[in-house]
């Protein structure tokens, strides 16, 4: 089988690959866009377990280069469940032209860079492709983490990931446990539960979760959006989250308890995780006396509505409010059906899976028809550790990453020429379209550049090396950079895929940017202002 080259090879077909061969066609360069699954989608061709519904308000959670398509391109509900995602990534591949260029069925395994000519030799379950530049877009939450149990081959009935669902499946009046609580887990137990004969939640650390507030839109509220809608990116763009929501300027503690409440209330009512975490009030994240504000009150709510109190005493959390904020309408209520049960298993763990069911340390046996492991990812770099990334003088990705990652701007790493990341490692955590346009516009103008270099140098008779590189100065500097705002934030006090404590034997590092989209922004517009100080360009 013969080797395809290309100027560029983008791996993914998520919105970040979507978008990154769009802008690079448009530089009028060869491009193809490799991607394991069938289809475009992403993450949401993968998740497609009952109740996957993006957390981000709709209007933004879309593309914001195609202006006439953010008018025109219509959407039903202030947040997009997983179907209505996929339909509009589909929608943009075709309006676009895209799908020509794209290869479905595609599982990368290797790449590997040849200093002798300065290109990547990509090796796939299809064939082997060779490119100038490669650019990556693998996915924040690609990759299954499925529970380190043992016995799982035991299992007698369907065993289900929800980052792995499969398009044929049973529930009704079936018996079902469901490992995992975080926010597949409080999805998918609400859209199920209806169905299922019982249902048991196994979980190890009980979470606050807030009303989603899904809600019909109208075609006037779409009218109104779409009069400002330049205005309504620009102040997204400025914002920590670039959620839309309007963001607090006061202290928790800066206001009478009465007061304090009331403004709870008013964002449990609206619903919305980072309507509850963002716009509320500015130090939720930053200060422990402030954030047990909120504890007290999402506590007091789990009081009110769960009514058993043995179930009751396993919801409530004596954790902060300080992991990844999880919203989802109506989850504590289920835990009031007879048939519906919470299982501890902290202080009894899962001991295997048996035949017909899961064994607890403790010997009890709980009987069940269907398992779903909704355990997460193993997020940030996952999906990265499944390909043998090899570099400069023979080092692998994962070498250079084995005490976790460390990226420049999670754009690209030093040691590896001419590689780009979207959304890689140390990304921030926000709103993920602009922050992948943000990085595709950088990726694009680096490449454009380049591309003006090597076209100037084709004449000499040593024609130049044609290389993007991050310096290990700059690598240092943004690392440096996310774990001293880490260390300033209570997301660190918590057990999280943010710094890599829900995989077995995964390193324990700083994996996200918690310093803002509008920080972030900002970097990336100092590097491409400054000539590209913390990279070898060109």
């Amino acid at each position: 089988m013969s080797t395809q080259f290309h100027d560029a090879l983008v791996i993914g077909a998520g919105f970040g690959g979507i978008y990154q061969l769009y802008s690079l066609l448009k530089l009028g360069l060869t491009v193809k866009l490799v991607e394991r699954a069938g289809g475009p989608g992403g993450t949401w061709y993968w998740n497609r377990y009952p109740g996957a519904t993006s957390d981000t308000p709709s209007h933004l959670y879309r593309y914001s280069w195609d202006k006439e398509d953010l008018q025109s391109y219509q959407w039903s509900h202030n947040y997009l469940g997983r179907n209505e995602v996929l339909a509009y990534l589909e929608h943009v591949v075709d309006r676009h032209d895209l799908r020509r260029y794209m290869q479905f069925h595609t599982e990368v395994v290797s790449a590997i860079w040849n200093e002798d000519n300065c290109t990547w030799t990509v090796g796939s379950s299809q064939g082997s492709f060779t490119a100038r530049y490669l650019i990556t877009s693998l996915g924040i939450v690609t990759e299954p983490n499925w529970p380190n149990i043992p016995g799982r081959d035991q299992f007698r009935g369907s065993l289900y990931h929800t980052a792995r669902w499969p398009d044929q499946y049973g529930l009704k009046s079936k018996r079902v446990g469901v490992i995992g609580n975080g926010s597949s887990g409080v999805q998918v137990i609400t859209a199920i539960v209806q169905d299922v004969e019982s249902l048991v939640c196994f979980q190890r650390r009980p979470q606050y979760i807030v009303p989603a507030g899904k809600r019909a839109v109208s075609r006037e509220e779409r009218d109104e959006i779409n009069k400002t809608y330049d205005e309504i990116w620009q102040k997204a763009r400025q914002e920590i989250g670039g959620m839309g929501v309007e963001e607090a300027k006061t202290s928790a503690l800066s206001v009478v308890d009465e007061e304090r409440e009331r403004i709870y209330q008013a964002a449990w009512d609206d619903g919305g995780a980072f309507r509850f975490l963002l716009g509320t009030f500015n130090d939720l994240i930053l200060n422990e006396e402030s954030n047990r504000t909120a504890c007290d009150f999402l506590k007091k709510k789990i009081h009110q509505i769960v009514q058993n109190p043995e179930k009751r005493r396993k919801l409530i959390p004596s954790e902060l409010y300080a992991r990844r904020p999880v919203c989802a309408d109506g989850y504590y209520e289920q835990f009031n059906r007879e048939n519906v049960d919470v299982v501890d298993i902290a202080e009894n763990p899962i001991l295997e899976f048996i035949r017909d069911g899961i064994k607890l340390a403790n010997g009890t046996e709980h009987k069940l028809d269907v398992i779903i492991c909704a355990t997460g990812f193993n997020a940030f770099d996952g999906a990265y550790r499944r390909i043998n990334i090899v570099g400069r003088e023979g080092k692998t990705l994962k070498e250079h990453w084995k005490d976790g990652p460390i990226t420049n701007m999670a754009v690209a790493t030093a040691g590896f020429p001419n590689l780009f990341m979207i959304v890689g490692p140390q990304a921030p955590l926000t709103n993920v379209p602009p922050t992948i346009e943000a990085h595709v516009e950088f990726i694009s103008g680096a490449i454009s550049r380049a591309e003006e270099h090597r076209k100037e140098q084709s004449t000499s008779p040593v024609p130049a090396k044609t290389l993007i590189e991050s310096t290990e100065e700059g690598e240092a500097a943004w690392g440096g950079l996310c774990n001293a705002i880490s260390e300033a934030a209570l997301f660190r006090t918590a057990a999280s895929y943010f710094n890599g404590v829900n995989v077995d034997g995964k390193p324990r590092s700083v994996y996200v940017f918690i310093g803002g989209l509008n920080m972030f922004l900002q970097t990336l517009k100092e590097c491409e202002e400054s000539e590209y100080s913390s990279f070898h360009p060109f």
